[in-house]
């Protein structure tokens, strides 16, 4: 009898099956041949997908940063595993929880999902109708649906506070939040990044959410390092706080986290996928991701932050020596205050001497071999921007070279 025959005849033959199941072994009927692996595939060169040096930092598109040896560990071996998935959520935000000083976390997909689902727990909280109902019709559920503030902290990523159906309330002054809390209010929101910008900071925006009994969220994306952020604004009584892991955290570039009150984070996994009919179901974390990330917070928190900020000296310099041997350039060195907070490069040269403009440079830089990105767009045609923090050792001494050459055929 050929295999199907055998495998249809006692499944309908119970009796007969356990015989034939003790005369034919298991492997024989049901396992595959062997077959023979080949090569290891690479499938960027199989594909033709370009890479590149990245010399212009985080950025989403450009696939942000690369996970290190520890998380690939936690994904790879996680992935032969079959675990119930709340169980992993439930064992990784407490340890992370741990870590940022917070009551409660949960890892999510991405900072901006973070928001959402924050969002989402402060408005419905437990109530299963709630949950339902987001983003449609808050009024008409009972459900609170505005959201405070500040006019410089509306950047494009306030949408996923948008998402769940609220509406944002901007303000400028402390007067201006008084008067605009209502019936209806739900929450504060604050920008980290754009701190700078607005009239209130974040002691005062604190003082005016307890004033009027209304959770405090801030967003810090990419706002880490200091490594000392990754509990600041938990110490300092923020209802949540939503981080990135895939930018200087290196864990997985579609995970981040969520962390903060207890009560919050609860309600905010039950917007969120496994659940169905939520606002998160599509924001699904995969237990890869989960472990990959607790396995890259662990990783950031042991590493030696003065001995890499010292790296990134080094790698400036190497490059700032190679640029500047063309006549007329200058480097300047800046570090940007909140996000991104690492040595950013500005290489300006004389119109004059080089004739040659920021998005042509960007453009020879990018096609060449290898291929290079660094911040070529901007006002400023007579220079362009790079940061460091993203290059792997001896990829500094490339760049250097590189633009050198570069800026060396388009001088006169």
């Amino acid at each position: 009898m050929k295999r199907r025959e055998i495998i249809k005849w006692a499944a309908v033959t119970p009796a007969v099956g356990a015989i034939i199941g003790s005369l034919v072994p298991f492997q024989s009927v049901f396992a595959a041949p062997d077959v023979k692996l080949g090569p290891k595939r690479n499938l960027i060169k199989e594909l033709g997908l370009r890479t590149f040096i990245n010399a212009a930092g985080t950025y989403t598109t450009m696939t942000a940063s690369l996970m290190n040896e520890e998380v690939m560990e936690a994904i790879d071996d996680s992935s032969r595993e079959f675990i119930m998935l709340n169980e992993v959520q439930d064992k990784v935000g407490e340890k992370i929880a741990q870590m940022v000083h917070s009551e409660a976390a949960m890892v999510t997909a991405g900072a901006f999902s973070a928001l959402t689902l924050g969002m989402a727990g402060i408005l419905t909280g437990t109530d299963q109708e709630k949950i339902k109902q987001l983003p449609h019709r808050l009024d008409e559920a009972g459900i609170k649906s505005e959201v405070i503030i500040q006019k410089a902290h509306f950047d494009g990523y306030e949408h996923a506070l948008s998402n769940t159906g609220i509406s944002l309330v901007p303000v400028e002054t402390a007067n201006d939040v008084d008067r605009a809390v209502n019936q209806k209010s739900a929450s504060m929101h604050f920008l980290n990044c754009n701190t700078l910008e607005g009239k209130i900071k974040h002691e005062e925006w604190l003082q005016l959410a307890k004033k009027h009994n209304l959770p405090a969220t801030i967003d810090i994306a990419a706002d880490v390092p200091p490594v000392s952020n990754l509990w600041k604004f938990n110490d300092m009584g923020f209802s949540f706080v939503a981080l990135s892991g895939g930018k200087a955290i290196c864990g997985p570039q579609s995970a981040g986290v969520l962390m903060g009150k207890k009560n919050i984070v609860a309600a905010a996994r039950l917007n969120d996928s496994p659940n169905g009919r939520t606002i998160g179901r599509g924001m699904k974390v995969n237990k890869e991701e989960m472990l990959g990330m607790y396995a890259a917070l662990d990783s950031y928190l042991k590493r030696d932050h003065d001995k890499e900020w010292k790296m990134w000296e080094d790698r400036v310099a190497a490059i700032k020596g190679a640029v500047t041997k063309v006549k007329g350039v200058e480097v300047t060195v800046t570090v940007p205050p909140i996000a991104n907070h690492s040595p950013k490069m500005n290489i300006k040269w004389d119109r004059e001497q080089t004739k040659i403009v920021r998005s042509e440079l960007g453009d020879r830089l990018r096609q060449g071999n290898p291929s290079i990105e660094v911040i070529a767009w901007g006002d400023d045609e007579n220079s362009i921007d790079l940061t460091v923090f993203m290059l792997k050792p001896g990829q500094e001494k490339i760049v250097g070279k590189r633009i050198f050459k570069e800026l060396s055929k388009a001088s006169s």
